[in-house]
């Protein structure tokens, strides 16, 4: 199926190799907090090594507020590799299809859909 031939491609599709990155891991806008210091903290982590730019993707796929100061921040310090915002879908097949499981067939057809645009 489709997800499969994605997966096959996973090595060309998920950017240039570098090495792993601490990763959050579940990094949606909920375990984002903004205090009113100005400053962001991160609860709630399932933390793992894993591609930097998937816990980008998954701010992006579940609605992180002001995401685009988050997503230059980000560029300031540790800038990401040409066409990263090309595999957004790509880092974000894995936790939709984790929500499909979990919460039921509406992440399918989102998951079908980024599976479909990635390759």
């Amino acid at each position: 199926g489709v997800v499969e031939r994605v997966c096959a491609r996973l090595p060309e599709l998920a950017g240039p190799a570098e090495p792993p990155a601490r990763l959050h891991g579940d990094l949606w806008n909920g375990n984002v907090l903004w205090g009113a210091d100005g400053h962001v903290r991160l609860i709630d982590p399932a933390a793992h090594g894993g591609h930097r730019e998937t816990d980008l993707a998954m701010l992006a796929l579940f609605g992180c507020p002001r995401l685009e100061a988050v997503l230059d921040g980000y560029q300031e310090v540790a800038p990401l590799a040409d066409g990263w915002r090309t595999r957004v879908g790509v880092h974000q097949l894995f936790p939709l299809l984790v929500h499909a499981v979990l919460f039921g067939r509406g992440y399918a057809g989102q998951a079908l859909a980024v599976a479909r645009s990635a390759g």
